[in-house]
């Protein structure tokens, strides 16, 4: 393979799938993914959607990190947001990622790229926002060849060459204007544009390959970040769940995008214009399997009657108090409810409907940021398999 001065950007294109059939497919792929995301979010109150955001911020950060061998349930992963760790270092470590994750998505969530995710300068500030703030024994790789150990920096580009499987990636010093060309493609205007470029630049940045390790984690939320400021998803889903429940795919797609054109056929790059093709479709039909996924569990009415179903368990088994199911409800209806509301919506005097709001704060199903703040609803992963049944696996 070509090195250093005589790589051109040609040896990863196309970057984006040509005109023509193909191409027309992934069009109303694309169409149908905007449509079916502006048709669901907007069906719940704010309060409700920032709480189920927070709970899909854990479920992404789980999937994203069982694709590289790390599992890490969301309930030890909200510990450690609580800066409660395992007593295991092991275990401790893993939260200590986890929650690297999740601040990072967080950050994304909250406007804090200043630039296109493409840009060069966001992808390094994604890696280093996430190597920042982990272990340092997680930030040393070994050469399964030689043994030879690195340290990984945050947010430097590599400064050796890598091999991914059977694959070669560019040399070093040509990192930044291959990571430029996928910039500048990506870029361009037009929403149907901008989804189809998240299909592609995910696979084109792990091409690249610009970090010694934690690319795959940084393509995953480049690409949620994409689709995020695309769509204005407001967080509510991640193609990171469908992706690794379909590991096995996910993985092959990736490789077969490794592969060289097949002929003339081919389309007009070096490497495999069907590959990619290929690949675009399956992460734009997994991102559709995974907003009707999402868009099931968000119904209202059916969300509604599966917390009133558990408050009233809870409330038979003498966990919760009597009412409580209520005041769970007209949250679900109004995003928020006034602490010195609640005796009058229940009809009880302040003492129980004190008693009331403090075990729906203690068992995780309510959340208010003071003594004198509103009352929200939570979506603690400690009650997501009766709440948000499917979303991953119980503890």
């Amino acid at each position: 393979m070509m090195r250093d001065a005589e790589e051109d950007t040609f040896l990863f294109e196309p970057l984006l799938i040509s005109e023509g059939p193909h191409r027309e497919h992934l069009n109303d792929l694309a169409l149908e993914l905007a449509t079916r995301n502006a048709g669901f979010r907007h069906s719940l109150p704010a309060p409700v959607v920032r709480a189920l955001a927070g709970l899909v911020r854990s479920m992404n950060c789980y999937y994203s990190n069982l694709i590289e061998g790390h599992n890490t349930h969301p309930v030890d992963i909200e510990r450690a947001l609580e800066d409660d760790y395992s007593a295991d270092p092991e275990k401790r470590d893993l939260q200590l990622e986890a929650k690297a994750h999740i601040k990072v998505q967080q950050w994304i969530d909250d406007g804090g790229l200043e630039a296109p995710a493409t840009d060069p300068e966001m992808i390094r500030a994604i890696h280093r926002r996430f190597c920042e703030q982990l272990p340092e024994e997680l930030l040393v790789v070994k050469n399964p060849k030689t043994g030879e150990t690195a340290k990984v920096v945050p947010g430097q580009f590599r400064e050796r060459d890598v091999e991914v499987g059977k694959h070669l990636a560019i040399s070093p010093a040509r990192v930044p204007r291959f990571l430029s060309k996928m910039h500048e493609t990506y870029s361009r205007p037009g929403k149907i544009s901008a989804i189809l470029s998240a299909s592609c630049a995910h696979h084109r940045m792990l091409w690249v390959h610009p970090f010694l390790d934690g690319n795959g984690r940084v393509a995953r939320l480049m690409s949620y970040a994409m689709l995020r400021e695309t769509l204005d998803t407001q967080g509510l889903w991640s193609v990171a769940r469908g992706l690794a429940r379909s590991e096995s795919d996910y993985k092959k797609h990736l490789q077969a995008c490794d592969q060289p054109r097949q002929g003339d056929r081919d389309g007009r790059g070096a490497l495999s214009e069907k590959a990619l093709i290929d690949f675009a479709h399956y992460f734009l039909s997994t991102c559709l399997d995974q907003i009707a996924f999402m868009e099931q569990l968000m119904r209202p009415d059916e969300l509604q009657n599966r917390i009133m179903i558990w408050a009233q368990e809870k409330i038979r088994g003498g966990t919760l108090v009597p009412k409580s199911d209520v005041v769970l409800r007209a949250i679900l209806h109004q995003g928020e409810v006034a602490r010195g509301e609640v005796a009058d919506l229940v009809g009880v005097s302040e003492r129980t409907a004190r008693r009331i709001t403090s075990e729906l704060i203690k068992t995780g199903a309510l959340h208010s940021q003071s003594s004198r703040a509103p009352l929200t609803i939570a979506f603690p992963a400690s009650l997501a398999g009766r709440w948000m049944p499917g979303l991953f696996p119980e503890q």
